[in-house]
């Protein structure tokens, strides 16, 4: 099966629904984790509608590797990731392979020894979740690459039960089922604020008018921050840019996704492969950097080497320095002036792929970049996200900051958030995950950056 052209604001309009008067749940935000809470709600018997402002899948759940990965998951995540893994191939056999999802595995590679040990360090974790990871030989590694790489690599460490999915395929698959099972769907459709009436919310103004309902579900990825600011609720999320690319078709030499510390690959079900640099990602400084700089210090230290910085958003975009704080249900919002999120490629990001590839795959021969792209990804301080409610907003609930995990982790928290909105007993421990984390004087527990 080849993957569908990628999601764009040019991408036709699928979900044109008529806006319904009243329903039991808004869902904001047409990516994994909103189409999923919508899917889980509407089997549940619940009337939903999903806004999304642009297209769904438009933006980072289109635009990420594909991979759907337990591998070196935050150990509190990793319960939720390994029940994803299960609902994606569950999801996947129902709509006859249409999400792409196959179970190859995941590979991380490396050339130095304290990476080996961080290695050892996760398979223990794995371990105690009842997790099958293993490390890998260099002799192991090239068997990987069917004796077709030249990569300096000492040791690695493989999951086998991982898997990938086509990103530009799958969320718009499951979305399209959601509709069949009634949950109203519409793009082009912005919330512009929510109807609160005696403290609470009451409903939602969208762009085409008013819905009332008794809860709202806020998944609206890198502009989450944008739109709780808006209601005098703040959030410390960020965003980082990223650019990935697929190849015309090479040969099936890669048994499984790989990453070592320059580069990533996976292969597609189109005969190519999207490749990433896996060390390199662009920060633009706006003003919602400097009013969380006291959260965000201990990962800029961390990962000051592979940042660059740009001193200011494209026009438009959520922390943009123009880009307006506040505004009335009557007024367009920032979401109606910039429906998809299109950034533009990191500089020299193509060429440095092309070459890191031919390096390690001298006998695969040099691969053609077909197509580029960029998505910005939404991110907390310590890299897992928030899901929760939200205090100061009773009847909304927030699923945001994904940290560039929600194309994997998206069934299961989409799961847990319909359970939650169902009055249902948690499946797993998401205190790590709470909205008051960043106010009630935790100490911030930062989780793997990849």
């Amino acid at each position: 099966m080849s993957p569908t052209r990628r999601i764009t604001i040019a991408t036709d309009i699928r979900f044109k629904d008529p806006l319904p008067r009243q329903v039991d749940v808004v869902v904001i935000g047409g990516g994994v984790i909103g189409v999923f809470t919508a899917l889980n709600l509407a089997e549940a018997g619940r009337r939903v509608l999903l806004c999304e402002k642009g297209r769904v899948a438009g933006e980072q759940s289109s635009r990420n590797w594909g991979w759907i990965r337990q591998q070196g998951r935050d150990e509190d995540e990793l319960p939720i990731a390994m029940q994803s893994v299960q609902l994606w191939k569950e999801i996947d056999s129902k709509l006859h392979g249409r999400c792409g999802v196959r179970e190859n595995g995941v590979a991380y590679l490396t050339t130095t020894r304290s990476e080996l040990a961080r290695f050892e360090t996760w398979v223990e974790t794995a371990r105690r979740h009842g997790l099958h990871s293993e490390m890998m030989t260099p002799a192991q590694i090239r068997q990987c690459f069917s004796g077709q790489s030249a990569g300096k690599w000492i040791g690695g460490v493989r999951t086998p039960s991982d898997c990938k999915g086509e990103p530009w395929q799958a969320v718009p698959a499951v979305a399209k089922y959601a509709n069949s099972l009634g949950v109203a769907m519409i793009e082009n459709c912005a919330v512009r604020r929510l109807d609160m009436q005696a403290g609470k919310v009451v409903g939602v103004m969208t762009e085409m008018g008013k819905v009332t309902c008794d809860q709202v579900v806020l998944a609206g990825g890198a502009w989450s921050r944008l739109f709780l600011g808006a209601h005098g609720v703040q959030i410390p999320q960020l965003s980082v840019l990223a650019t990935a690319a697929r190849t015309s078709p090479l040969p099936d030499f890669a048994k499984m996704n790989c990453v070592d510390e320059q580069l990533a690959i996976r292969r597609r079900d189109d005969g190519g492969y999207t490749l990433a640099t896996a060390d390199r990602h662009v920060f633009h400084l706006g003003p919602d950097a400097f009013a969380n700089l006291r959260f965000w210090l201990p990962e800029a230290r961390r990962q000051w080497r592979h940042t660059a910085l740009l001193p200011a958003s494209p026009k438009g975009f959520p922390d943009g320095w123009r880009t307006p704080r506040n505004w009335t249900a009557d007024e367009v919002t920032p979401f109606e002036v910039m429906r998809v999120l299109e950034p533009g490629l990191m500089k020299g990001a193509t060429d440095r792929m092309v070459a890191r590839f031919r390096d390690r795959f001298p006998r695969v021969g040099p691969p053609q970049i077909a197509e580029a792209w960029s998505g910005m990804i939404d991110a907390m301080p310590d890299i897992v996200p928030i899901v929760d409610a939200v205090p100061e907003l009773p009847g909304l609930t927030l699923a945001a900051g994904m940290s560039g995990h929600g194309f994997g982790i998206g069934p299961g928290f989409g799961r847990a958030v319909a359970r939650r909105l169902l009055g249902e007993a948690d499946e797993h421990d998401l205190s790590r995950f709470r909205f008051g984390r960043f106010t009630d004087g935790s100490v911030l527990r930062p989780g793997p950056s990849l």
